[in-house]
């Protein structure tokens, strides 16, 4: 890749990882990714705004071999794909002072042994003037970590967001030019990072608001030239707004669970509930994360092992309960053999999902009319709770 200019003395950096699939050892990436670093260069100085993952550190410092000087650069976030490769600039450029967060300033040092007398903390809403450009700073903590900050050009309307509205995608685009692929990247990045800070987001994003801006340039994917595209999407899925959708992650041994999850979808179904269903022996994990942004119902289907819920449903259900979704309601299916204590386990490990119990059914041995009955039963109950809730749009 080479640095292509978004505005008039700013360009983008970009180090695309076509090959990558697993980000921190736990995040499907299906379409790879990239770390753009932004140089901004003014009348009276300049600066880069982030690096790059160490394993990309040779892409970035060759579009920096042209860059004779830089007077800044700008940590948004100390965590290793932005901030990896900084101690190398700072070593090309040995009059860089590294701007940062108050508390980004401590990761710096001992994540990446920064040293102290290279790092400028600058303040929330403080400005530095690189001439007729000047780099304004917003902090936006928990987007994703308590150090993370933004920053704004005000004469060029450009807001650089580092992970907030990022978009694990490896793509050539510059800017967005195929919205339903980046909305789905853009909607999983915030599935697997950003939602279990929901709430703090919302209010970032009245904080950032106050900024007019007409570009978008996150750290993760394409530039949004339409910057609604994005804002739009964010708002849907920070509201309180659930959809009449239920999650339903399962797995089966023998076909019990199986046979009962699948009478449950007909039924849920039939009461024109939309049901996303998900077999934790082969999902993609990153799938379920996203179906949990809008639903209002999780029902977990489980067969039991050695007395508790199999390991796969143990996975997902912690998953869940670290994602904390905007979901109310809940329910859990499942079968055993001769004894069972996968409901009283499955219901400790949510506890920060603060749901309301639609209905368990648990039945040993096969299903029969009877299950099947609770089972449709229990389909009613979720389509009715959904009906009456003012925040469920059915």
């Amino acid at each position: 890749m080479h640095a292509r200019e978004i505005r008039k003395g700013i360009q983008v950096i970009a180090t695309v990882h076509w090959e990558r699939r697993l980000f921190d050892s736990l995040i499907p990436l299906p379409d790879g990714t990239s770390y753009n670093a932004y140089l901004i260069r003014g009348s009276e100085g300049a600066a880069l705004l982030d690096s790059t993952d160490p394993a990309l550190h040779d892409d970035l410092m060759k579009q920096l071999e042209a860059v004779e000087h830089l007077d800044y650069v700008v940590s948004h976030h100390a965590e290793q794909d932005h901030s990896g490769t900084i101690p190398e600039v700072l070593a090309r450029y040995p009059e860089a002072k590294l701007l940062c967060s108050k508390k980004a300033e401590d990761l710096l040092t001992t994540h990446l042994g920064v040293a102290a007398s290279r790092i400028r903390v600058v303040e929330d809403g403080e400005s530095i003037s690189l001439g007729d450009k000047t780099l304004r700073f917003i902090y936006t903590p928990w987007v994703h970590w308590p150090e993370t900050m933004v920053t704004y050009v005000p004469e060029d309307r450009c807001l650089f967001s580092c992970d907030f509205f990022g978009s694990h995608l490896a793509t050539t685009d510059l800017y967005v030019t195929d919205k339903a692929r980046v909305y789905e990247a853009a909607k999983r990045y915030y599935a697997e990072i950003m939602m279990p800070f929901r709430t703090v987001i919302q209010r970032n994003l009245d904080k950032i608001g106050e900024c007019p801006f007409d570009v978008i340039a996150p750290s993760h994917g394409p530039v949004y030239d339409d910057p609604g595209f994005i804002l739009d999407a964010y708002r849907d899925w920070v509201s309180p707004t659930m959809k009449n959708e239920v999650v339903l992650p399962y797995v089966s041994m023998h076909g019990s669970t199986e046979r009962m999850v699948k009478h449950l979808i007909n039924a849920l179904a039939r009461q024109g509930v939309t049901v996303h269903a998900f077999d934790l022996a082969v999902t993609d994990i990153g799938k379920l994360a996203i179906a949990l942004v809008d639903a209002a119902t999780l029902i977990v289907g489980t067969p039991t092992v050695h007395v508790g819920p199999h390991p796969a449903v143990y996975y997902a259900a912690h998953l869940a309960n670290l994602l904390r979704p905007k979901l109310k309601y809940a329910a859990i299916v499942g079968s055993y053999g001769w004894s069972s204590k996968a409901i009283e386990q499955i219901a400790g490990l949510i506890p920060n999902l603060k749901v309301n119990v639609l209905g368990t059914v648990l039945h040993k041995g096969a299903p029969t009319a009877e299950t099947y009955a609770k089972l449709d039963d229990l389909a009613a109950a979720v389509a009715k709770a959904h009906h009456e809730d003012d925040q469920v749009a059915t």
